[in-house]
């Protein structure tokens, strides 16, 4: 059996190209970041912790554990605390590029396997008017660096140099890719 551990409805919606058969099993993990871990590594890193810990409840199946974060500079930004916080987020990432990461990592037994993928997305410039309409929409809340690609942010964007996918919060393809190993 395939198992995702992760609550996120689009994650199991992009799983779902790649397997229609997969059981959801959130892993309850601390998710602070331990300080001795490069900025960049800490997606994968706790896709590493989730995909560990539910694969010691379902060592027989294939477990893949995810996380995405968004960097710009030497910052990681999470999900936005309130319309102040998405509101310096999207000014923060307005008319500049940053990178998306999606740390994977799948674990079958005691065969691991894990990888990091990176998208580049550039923002429009943005007014301040612009981004109080869209944090009205109310889709920046739960979603790192305050907007969701496949949903009204579509319309902050500019391009990206990547996998779409990732920025959404699975990179389907390289995934797809991974679990071959772990198939029988």
């Amino acid at each position: 059996m395939l198992i995702l551990a992760s609550a996120s409805p689009r994650r199991q919606e992009l799983l779902k190209l790649i397997c229609e058969d997969f059981l959801v099993v959130p892993a309850g993990i601390d998710e602070s970041i331990d300080k001795s871990i490069t900025l960049e590594s800490v997606p994968e890193h706790l896709a590493d912790q989730k995909a560990s810990f539910v694969s010691e409840q379902h060592p027989d199946d294939i477990v893949i554990g995810c996380d995405t974060g968004v960097f710009i500079g030497n910052q990681m930004l999470g999900k936005p605390h309130g319309e102040k916080s998405a509101f310096e987020m999207l000014r923060l990432l307005s008319g500049k590029t940053h990178r998306v990461i999606t740390g994977c990592a799948i674990y079958k037994g005691g065969k691991k396997l894990s990888f990091s993928e990176v998208t580049e997305v550039e923002f429009y410039p943005l007014s301040n008017e612009e981004i109080k309409e869209y944090i009205a929409t109310g889709e920046p809340s739960d979603k790192a660096g305050a907007y969701g690609i496949q949903g009204k942010g579509s319309l902050l964007i500019k391009g990206i140099r990547g996998d779409y996918f990732n920025v959404v919060g699975l990179p389907v393809a390289r995934l797809s890719r991974a679990l071959k190993e772990f198939i029988e």
